[in-house]
């Protein structure tokens, strides 16, 4: 099926969200479980609580610029679009640094607002099991204030795509919703993590239904939503009563596509080897977003979200190597 009845067209793309830096760390389970929070999560910590963490690590951290919309920003980058990033980052080195790394791929750096304190660090604990735990310090990202979005900010951009996280601060979630609709965005959100979903269970709906056009989980933010337990094809009909797509994400076995009352079913691309699950599911959303916004229908949008996700799952990050990205070239091009 084809949502678009015009000629399919590249929609320019801004990210929303915290332009934190990723530190990435294997650990043992016994590491993970010395520390407070639940395992596969997400846990917004102190600056002197993650320089703590950071000093308890077995061996030095891989470092790579990160954050729910900055990865999908930057894969949409490197699948050959020009998109922009609108978040704080640090008056700092780190902060330089992100902001070149994205520009270098092809992005639009100069929406970025600078703050006055370092920028922010997540660090993602990789288990034997693949899994990752994170804990983040948004350090000057948590300083974005309302007061600094501005319509001028989205001006050139057709698609804003929001993660979650921002949800921690409403007042800065509702401002830029506002800016994005008045700007004539459509709004994808990403629902981040099932510990965003509990914190904002009491207004998600309404913003889903408001503001949002496309929707995108995974099993547990799904669950944590609808409390629909492991009824994946319910959940994703469910949210696809109020957003007008819906996409829950289920690793291995695929995703499933809300689209009115049609649910399609998108089996996972085969991968070689599970390294690390970080930023797997933003690079989904690279894939899911540069298909649809240039007019595919919801299912090869789907195929490619999954050839872009499961690229993810086999390195250490979410940051390919260029060798990956001219493979998926290839592979998108003859999809």
């Amino acid at each position: 099926m084809r949502i678009m009845d015009q000629e399919p067209i590249q929609k320019k793309i801004i990210g929303v969200g915290n332009p934190v830096m990723d530190f990435l760390a294997h650990v043992s389970e016994d590491f993970v479980t010395s520390v407070a929070g639940e395992k596969g999560g997400m846990v917004l910590v102190d600056t002197p609580a993650m320089d703590t963490l950071m000093s308890q690590l077995p061996a030095e951290p891989t470092q790579a610029p990160g954050g729910s919309a900055g990865n999908t920003i930057l894969g949409l980058a490197e699948l050959g679009h020009t998109p922009a990033m609108l978040g704080k980052i640090g008056n700092c080195e780190t902060g330089q640094s992100y902001k070149e790394v994205l520009v270098e791929r092809g992005g639009d750096g100069s929406r970025f607002k600078i703050g006055s304190i370092a920028n922010g660090r997540c660090l993602s604990l990789i288990t034997p099991d693949s899994e990752r735990t994170m804990r983040t310090d948004l350090g000057a990202a948590m300083t974005l204030h309302p007061d600094e979005i501005a319509l001028k900010d989205f001006h050139g951009y057709q698609h804003a795509h929001i993660e979650g996280y921002i949800l921690f601060n409403r007042e800065l979630m509702f401002k830029v919703l506002d800016t994005a609709k008045e700007a004539g965005c459509t709004v994808s959100l990403d629902l981040a993590s099932f510990e965003v979903v509990h914190a904002a269970k009491d207004i998600m709906e309404d913003i889903i239904v408001q503001y949002v056009d496309y929707v995108f989980s995974n099993e547990e933010e799904a669950e944590a939503f609808t409390n629909m337990g492991k009824d994946y094809h319910g959940m994703v009909l469910h949210l696809a009563t109020l957003a007008e797509i819906a996409v829950v994400k289920l690793g291995k076995e695929g995703s499933m596509i809300g689209y009115g009352t049609e649910v399609i079913s998108v089996d996972a691309h085969t991968v070689e080897r599970l390294v690390d699950t970080t930023g797997a599911g933003d690079l989904w959303a690279s894939g899911f977003l540069h298909g649809l916004l240039n007019g595919h229908d919801l299912h090869q949008a789907g195929k490619f979200a999954s050839m872009v996700g499961a690229e993810a799952v086999q390195v250490l990050g979410a940051a390919l190597p260029e060798d990956r990205w001219q493979i998926l070239h290839q592979q998108l091009g003859a999809g």
